[in-house]
């Protein structure tokens, strides 16, 4: 009822484009991080911006105070004085020399430092904090500025002065960087993009396109993609995936052939098994006959039409693909191995030796039905493969679990059946054999929560062990143990 659903909600399933497409996302993340790093770069930058804006006014400084020391008394007219200062964009000027006394150069009155700022001792992060308080504090701060003079690193110069311009100043280059940014950004941003859309997106867009075309007509041929030749994951990726839907649409093939066998089965088992049942009255009363040459075949006739018989009810019992639940009690595992080896005896008309190993104490809850079938199909094969001798014994783990191992001394399983180990119509290693008393195995043991694998093979025999979760596993002593392992 699941699948159905699931099958519904994946037909609708559309490609996103747009803003909700990888391609969009892509571009979004690159412009980001690429702004992110402008970022990055732009603190630095605007604290060194700041420190050059500030060299200058130093410089220019300097330079006004150059009138001054050309004066026999330093002094000079106010006008003159006004015209320096205004030169330099400072309210005061003052020169330290090695050895010599200041020398001033200021307004009447000049007005109160709000912070003073020495750039021969600020260091690099100082600088950047330094600059964004000058973008962040408003700029009608006035600043006292020391710091050496670019004509003699030797001369202090200490400079009073408005913070307003430095801000202006400030903002004008923020905003050349920012849109000197955007441009980087969205320029790197496309060559990211046209490179990614070529190299991932596209081809990812075409593996999804593909997909979905084979989820919509898995039978069609031409959904199925064609690899390229590269080399990198997504090369890999498609290769892959052209092998796996070849895989699938083989396997969905077999089981449309399953499908209809098990459909034409079931419509004419009924009649097939009244056929086979009117030719085995038949067959019995030629056993009665008075013809030494019709005694001597009827046994051969027969046993042909028991096996077709058996063959009719195995290959319907699994086309039906609804086996019903096991009906579980608890039973001695003992006695119905006993029981199987009388059963198979009798089927296989064998003298093959049935060894039971199973300690009388042990038993399980399951449905006895179900692994009676599973045992017999399980020595019947081991018989009809040519084995003398069967042996079934059973091992409780440290966990409680339960595993029953049945053993024989036959040929073993040869490397083409195993391959194919428990696939019908396909895992039988003898002539005439369908490999559905595996698969019908297997499938009543999984039912009961269990597993049937082949434990080991080798021309010396084969081991099959059923694995039972401890829910279905039965009291056990150490006899049993012991006993098994011998």
């Amino acid at each position: 009822m699941i699948q159905p659903m699931v099958r519904d909600i994946a037909k609708g399933t559309k490609l996103p484009r747009g803003l909700y497409g990888l391609s969009a996302r892509l571009l979004v993340l690159t412009v980001a991080f690429v702004m992110l790093s402008e970022v990055l770069i732009y603190a630095p930058s605007i604290a060194r911006f700041r420190v050059d804006w500030l060299q200058s006014r130093i410089a220019a400084g300097h330079l006004s105070t150059l009138a001054l020391e050309a004066t026999p008394d330093q002094m000079v007219s106010e006008e003159l004085k006004m015209e320096l200062l205004d030169h330099a964009g400072a309210y005061a000027v003052i020169i330290a020399k090695p050895g010599w006394l200041r020398l001033i150069l200021a307004k009447d009155m000049p007005p109160k430092a709000d912070a003073t700022y020495d750039l021969r001792e600020a260091s690099f992060l100082r600088l950047i904090v330094d600059a964004f308080m000058t973008l962040g504090l408003g700029g009608d701060r006035t600043l006292r500025v020391i710091g050496a003079s670019p004509r003699d690193r030797a001369i202090v110069v200490e400079v009073l002065l408005d913070e307003a311009p430095l801000r202006t100043a400030m903002i004008y280059y923020s905003n050349r960087i920012l849109a000197l940014s955007l441009v980087i950004s969205f320029l790197t941003a496309s060559l990211v993009f046209l490179s990614l859309q070529w190299l991932l997106v596209r081809p990812l867009r075409r593996l999804t396109e593909n997909m979905i075309a084979f989820r919509d007509a898995p039978d069609d041929s031409s959904t199925m993609i064609v690899p390229s030749t590269r080399a990198d994951e997504i090369g890999v990726a498609q290769r892959e995936l052209a092998q796996m839907e070849s895989a699938l649409r083989g396997a969905l093939r077999q089981q449309h052939r399953l499908a209809a066998l098990g459909s034409a089965v079931t419509k004419i088992n009924h009649d097939l098994r009244n056929i086979l049942a009117a030719a085995r009255l038949i067959s019995d009363r030629l056993a009665d006959s008075n013809d030494p040459q019709v005694r001597k075949m009827a046994p051969t006739l027969l046993g042909s039409i028991d096996r077709a018989v058996a063959l009719c009810g195995q290959t319907l019992d699994f086309a039906r693909d609804d086996l019903p639940p096991p009906q579980r009690s608890r039973f001695r595992l003992g006695d119905l191995v006993d029981e199987v080896g009388r059963v198979v005896s009798l089927l296989t008309e064998s003298r093959a030796v049935w060894d039971n190993a199973v300690a009388p104490e042990i038993d399980i809850d399951a449905d006895r039905d179900q692994f009676f079938r599973v045992l017999v199909n399980l020595g019947r094969n081991a018989v009809e493969a040519g084995a003398r001798r069967v042996r079934v014994g059973a091992l409780a783990a440290a966990s409680g679990d339960m595993s029953i191992e049945l053993s024989d001394d036959g040929p073993g399983l040869p490397a083409k059946a195993r391959d194919k180990l428990f696939q019908p119509f396909a895992s039988s290693a003898r002539p005439g054999g369908t490999g559905l008393g595996l698969a019908i195995a297997r499938e009543l043991v999984r039912a009961h929560g269990g597993e049937l694998a082949l434990a080991a093979t080798s021309p010396a025999g084969a081991v099959f062990r059923i694995d039972l979760p401890r829910a279905l596993a039965g009291p056990t002593s150490r006899s049993g143990v012991q006993r098994l392992r011998a």
